[in-house]
This record gives C-alpha cells, structure tokens and sequence, in this order.
C-alpha cells in the first residue's frame, strides 16, 4: 500500500470518530433543530394563559381577599354613619354638610354613596391595597423560591414581567368596582334612588348618572396604574416580599404628606396622587376635562417611567432564589 493510500486511510478513519458527549452538546446548543425551536416559541394563547394564572394566583390569596373586604367595607360604613345621623332628620357631615366629598348628597340619592366611597378609599385605602399587590408582585415569588422555576417556562423575562403588571392592573379595576359595588348596593337599599343633581347644579337621569358612575369607577382605577408601575418596580429591588410591599405603602404616604404642604406646590402637579380626585369633574354639566386629561397623562409618565426601569432591572437581575 503507497504512503498516499495509508494517509487517505486514516483520514476516513478519523472523520467517522464519534464526538464526545461535550462535543454534540455544544452543537446542539449552537446548531437547534428548526421545529424544536418553534415548538418552544410561546404562542399568544400560552400569554394569555400566564396572565389567567398570575391573576388567579393574585385573586386566591387570603391577604387579597382580606384587602378587597375592607375595600367593600369602607362604604358599608359610611352609609350606615349617614343613616343614623340622618335618621331625625338631621344633615349629614358637620354644619350642615361640610364634610367629606359627596357625602351631603347621599340622603337624597344612594347612588352618591359610590362617589362618596371612591373619594373615602382613594387617598389611602384603595392604593394602599395596589402597593401591597404590586410591591409583592416579584420580590415576594424571589422570597419563597418560585421566581427561578417561573423563569425555565418559554416566557422569558419581559413577557412575566408583563404579565405581572397585567395581573396588578387588573387588580385596579377589581378593587375598584369591589367599592363602587358595595356603594351602589347599600345606597339603594338605605337610600332612595332617583335623578342625579350634578355639581353644576343641572338634573340628569339615573342612568345617566350610573352610567358616570361607571366611567368614574374606570378612572379611578387608570389613576391607579402610576401607583403600580412604582411599585413594581420596587418590587424588583429587593428578594423581600415583605420589605418591598412596606416600602411601596410608606412611599405612597410620604408622597400624600408632601401633597398637603402648601410650600411644596410647585412640585405637587408631578406628584402621582395629586390629580386623583379630579374625577369628580365628571359629575358636571358640561364636563370639565383639563384636570382629568393631566391625571391621566401624569399616570402614563409614571408608567413609562417606572415600567421601563422595572423592566431594565428585572431583565438583568441575577436570580438567584
């Protein structure tokens, strides 16, 4: 055999050497088979899917259960403290209706009871049980452990993320309607119902007005999403589900403080709070819109603001737990 026939034999020998096992799994990885990959590639429907799971998760929780009855409590109380004071004929709130927003009203139409409630549960109650949700949204899944195991699904990290805010939102709109529910029912059954007097003092249908209460409800759960892009965020600085909700809720209450001091008013039109009770522009004839297009433009800020740094941390967070 000539030297030329031996070299060509080994050469042939040496190509049909079965690689190592490092060797086909790094050509695995580098070289993926096409319908595999596609066949790990999230459909719409599996995006769906994970918000329907992240809100059920939200919803069947004791501490959101408990959150959504004291929302619903809070007018149940407040229509029965009208009831009684009305009951000798008297007015509600001090001298003569001077107290808070809406509450004069609900004794000669239960459907003031809802605005009533929204403005008693907005400044604290009702985003205090957001920042509770959203503070816990991510940092309390690192807490117990399920963050890493929620990240090997073919989600990936933006799309939970979206997700988890999905879920909060829609816990805005719950939480809203849970109060204005509750309102509307102990308004008609201690109350009577009839035409609404608007705040411009002109008379418009029942329908029409609950129909305004329904359009209320809706805005103050968009007010909302500043408050929960804020605290989603939040929820991404810490592997503490504890610490994160305490310091969503004591920044919301650092935030209302400097709200109130006149000193401050040239930064209080940036603050997210500022222009919440500005919903009660709808309830005029006609409507006045310019605090209410600031509010929701000042809640699109923060959300873009917010979301964006939740997203660029929780992207590049080291998980860990």
């Amino acid at each position: 055999m000539s030297r030329a026939e031996v070299n060509a034999t080994e050469d042939v020998s040496t190509s049909v050497v079965p690689p190592t096992p490092g060797a086909a799994r790094a050509a695995e990885a580098h070289v993926p088979d096409g319908p595999s990959v596609e066949s790990r590639r999230p459909s719409p429907l599996w995006a769906l899917g994970l918000f329907r799971s992240e809100l059920v998760t939200v919803v069947r929780r004791w501490r959101t259960l408990a959150l959504l009855g004291v929302l619903a409590a809070v007018p149940i109380l407040i229509g029965i403290a009208v009831k009684i004071e009305t009951r000798g004929g008297g007015t509600a709130g001090p001298s003569g209706g001077d107290g808070p927003a809406f509450i004069s009203q609900v004794t000669n139409n239960g459907l003031f009871l809802v605005f009533a409630g929204l403005a008693a549960t907005l400044p604290v109650f009702l985003p205090m049980a957001i920042g509770v949700v959203a503070g816990d949204s991510i940092a309390g899944e690192a807490n117990s452990g399920t963050l890493r195991y929620l990240l090997v699904a073919p989600a990936g990290r933006t799309r939970l993320l979206l997700a988890k805010y999905a879920s909060v939102l829609a816990f805005c709109l719950l939480a809203t309607l849970v109060v204005a529910a509750s309102a509307l029912a102990v308004g008609a059954l201690l109350f009577p119902l009839g035409e609404v007097t608007t705040i411009s003092g002109t008379q418009i249908s029942f329908a029409d007005g609950l129909v305004r209460a329904l359009a209320i409800a809706g805005l103050v759960a968009l007010s909302l999403t500043g408050m929960a892009a804020l605290g989603l965020f939040i929820s991404t600085l810490t592997g503490s589900g504890v610490a994160a909700m305490a310091a969503t809720v004591g920044l919301l209450i650092t935030v209302q403080i400097l709200d109130q001091i006149p000193q401050l008013h040239a930064i209080q039109p940036y603050l997210f709070p500022h222009y919440w009770l500005s919903f009660a522009d709808l309830l005029r004839v006609p409507v006045y819109w310019d605090q209410l297009v600031k509010n929701l433009e000042l809640q699109a800020l923060y959300v873009a603001v917010f979301g964006s740094a939740a997203w660029a941390r929780f992207t590049a967070k080291d998980i860990t737990a």
